[in-house]
């Protein structure tokens, strides 16, 4: 009771302020359009544009509500098709794990459009159109994703490179990862398929360039990477070196090699090797050297002992190294010939006997036997002959042989013979 009470007086006093407003503050409006004109009191017309707005304000919101219904129904319509496009997507995901690519296809392709995942379904599709070997229908799911998406480049691209690996189509792939490289710079997927591509193709160059940027992203082990840039080198260094006039590209290659792979016995041999047929003796002997004061190796004490650089050097050297190694069959037999270039034919027979009461070798008694007839000895070179013949021949494989004339007779002859 006493609110409705204060209400009455306040609103009494509210009206009584408002007249006396009114008859204090006189005013009129007048609204001229054309020949027309509108004329009425200032508090009047204040009156009236207020009625004004509550009528256009109620109207509004009655016509919000009429057309809110239709927009609450396009919402519910959208996120239903949008839920059951999901559920279209799953089931063609499942289809596609399962192998079956053609209900796959089918079921991605037509959920896509009211997908909100419109890449995916794309994506998918390709994927089992590619297992199905209908690669040009594919390539057009593949267009698809391209236009469905914005941004989508980096995902259509990787797709497509892997999609070119899979159908033993190296030389595309790499385009296509070049490509990615070049925007990407060290992407991660894009340089394992970047490995996976050049081994294909075999192409080591790319690989060796390659590896140091799998290693600084951790993408590979570093047992792999050793075995990669092992085969890496080697197999450059064996092409390059079938050229004698490429020996500067073999140089750049020993250059660039990693410090580990220099120590690598057979590398060392390949290297070796290549100087030799370029005449780069002098080098091969600084390798061959070093390296065997670091690292011992009969491939590599052999190949010392066909240089022919210095001799009488050479053979100093190798005698240091004998006083260490006393019994090593390989040093004895390259201090013996070193001997022979150097003219001590009494101390290469010396060495190569040592050599051979080591190890018998059947190259060590072709050098004795070949030394022997020289010296006019033809008894013991007609020996060691024999015994290394003896040797190579142990070496064979175990063949049926003849053991007399009529034995060697082809069946087909003892049977014309029988005929006859």
């Amino acid at each position: 009771m006493r609110k409705l009470i204060l209400l009455l007086v306040a609103g009494l006093a509210v009206g009584a302020l408002f007249g006396h407003l009114m008859m204090s503050l006189p005013g009129y409006w007048l609204i001229r359009v054309g020949d027309t004109s509108v004329q009425t009191s200032f508090w009047f017309g204040l009156i009236l544009l207020l009625a004004a707005f509550i009528v256009l304000h109620f109207a509004l919101r009655l016509l919000s509500g009429i057309i809110r219904p239709v927009g609450r129904f396009r919402t519910w319509n959208s996120r239903a098709r949008n839920r059951r496009a999901m559920k279209r997507t799953v089931r063609g995901l499942v289809a596609l794990t399962e192998g079956r690519w053609k209900k796959a296809e089918k079921t991605l392709v037509h959920a896509a459009g009211d997908s909100s995942t419109p890449l995916v379904n794309y994506l998918s599709a390709a994927l089992a159109a590619h297992y199905q070997g209908n690669h040009t229908k594919s390539q057009e799911h593949l267009n698809q994703a391209q236009l469905s998406t914005e941004g989508a480049d980096t995902a259509i691209g990787l797709m497509q490179a892997q999609l070119m690996i899979d159908r033993q189509q190296p030389e595309e792939a790499l385009a296509i990862l070049n490509r990615l490289d070049k925007k990407l710079n060290d992407h991660p997927q894009v340089l394992k398929l970047l490995k996976q591509v050049h081994l294909s193709l075999s192409d080591w160059e790319g690989l060796r360039w390659l590896l140091p940027r799998l290693a600084a992203q951790k993408l590979i082990a570093q047992q792999e990477r050793e075995q990669l840039e092992f085969k890496a080198y080697r197999e450059l260094i064996l092409f390059e070196a079938k050229n004698p006039s490429n020996i500067e590209r073999v140089r750049s290659l020993w250059a660039d090699m990693p410090e580990y792979l220099r120590g690598n016995t057979e590398l060392i041999v390949l290297y070796t090797d290549a100087l030799l047929q370029a005449n780069e003796e002098a080098i091969a002997e600084r390798l061959l050297n070093h390296s065997l004061d670091h690292h011992w190796d009969a491939r590599l004490i052999k190949r010392y002992g066909l240089l022919n650089v210095h001799a009488a050097r050479q053979l100093a050297k190798a005698e240091k190294w004998l006083q260490e190694r006393p019994n090593d069959p390989e040093l004895l037999l390259t201090c013996g010939r070193l001997s022979l270039r150097t003219g001590k034919w009494e101390k290469a027979l010396e060495y190569f006997e040592a050599s051979q009461r080591q190890r018998p070798s059947g190259e060590v008694c072709a050098e004795l036997a070949r030394l022997y007839a020289s010296l006019g000895e033809h008894n013991k070179s007609q020996l060691y002959y024999r015994h290394s013949v003896e040797m190579l021949a142990k070496s064979l494989p175990s063949l049926p042989q003849p053991s007399d004339a009529s034995d060697s007779q082809t069946p087909d002859t003892k049977a014309a013979k029988k005929r006859a």
